[in-house]
């Protein structure tokens, strides 16, 4: 492992990748979205949308801070948490969230609250579930990957979905370009899948974040007239089934503690608890 050239703080570039890599590598289901995100785009700014932070303290990479519309911290010790504090005060807030796992947001947050608070909402405690083994129910035949024909379809249930689910409309700011772009990515990739009946969307998933070692569901949702059915549970066991043959070993997923009935839906498709995310929202 190389070096870094300077300690115990700086901002990595390229020449840090391998060790980037490395580090997220130790934990591939927390880890997820920003390995995710430095596998496709490495680690220049302009390309990433992001800086990655690091922290060195005697000479070898310990910790990652990951800088962009959302705050992730990365294996980060108490110091490195002080220092990425530090840094995120000095710079100003411009995430829209933190995440991550739950103890290094809880002190994150401690640190940065003073001066970046009040947060529009803070989840602290949401289950971070996986599964490597075929779904134990069967999956809904009716859900498949959407077509690139679909986007319309597909787009209104993402921005209902987002709004229950993060409290505002992914309208606000730029119209929802940036938040279509995504979608439309997700389609492109073959990585949203819905049953579709009749031009309308009864069930949907993506999976937004995939390394070679694991993937991440989001964006479940089921229109409220229709829940209580298990839609979703078998529409899960068809995401999780054609994930684990397709994409990757390991299906992941993070849910707020309170939604009992979706963490109910995902232990009857069979997930189980890893560990915790908490989520500040501004």
């Amino acid at each position: 492992m190389r070096l870094l050239r300077v300690a115990p703080f700086r901002v990595l570039d390229e020449r840090d990748l391998d060790d980037v890599l490395a580090l997220l590598d130790r934990d591939p289901v927390a880890n997820v979205f920003v390995s995710s995100r430095v596998r496709t785009a490495g680690l220049d700014p302009g390309r990433l949308g992001a800086e990655m932070w690091g922290f060195a303290p005697h000479g070898e990479l310990q910790s990652l801070c990951y800088v962009g519309a959302n705050l992730v911290s990365v294996e980060a010790t108490p110091e490195a948490t002080r220092a990425f504090a530090n840094r995120a005060r000095l710079q100003g807030r411009r995430c829209s969230s933190i995440v991550g796992p739950a103890h290094m947001v809880t002190q994150l947050w401690k640190l940065l609250r003073p001066y970046w608070g009040p947060a529009r909402a803070v989840r602290p405690l949401q289950p971070v579930m996986t599964l490597s083994t075929p779904p134990t129910v069967e999956p809904d035949p009716c859900v498949r990957r959407v077509r690139p024909d679909e986007f319309d379809i597909l787009v209104p249930a993402c921005v209902a979905m987002f709004t229950e689910e993060v409290g505002i409309s992914p309208d606000v700011g730029d119209g929802g370009a940036l938040y279509r772009s995504r979608v439309a990515e997700l389609i492109g990739a073959g990585r949203a899948f819905a049953r579709i009946e009749d031009g309308t969307v009864v069930f949907k998933a993506e999976i937004g974040a995939v390394t070679p070692q694991a993937c991440q569901i989001q964006g479940v949702w089921v229109p409220p007239e229709l829940r209580g059915r298990r839609l979703s549970v078998h529409g899960m066991a068809s995401v999780v089934d054609e994930a684990l043959r397709s994409i990757a070993p390991t299906v992941s997923l993070y849910v707020n503690d309170y939604n009992l009935p979706a963490r109910r839906a995902y232990q009857r498709v069979g997930f189980t608890d890893v560990g915790a995310f908490m989520s500040v929202l501004f």
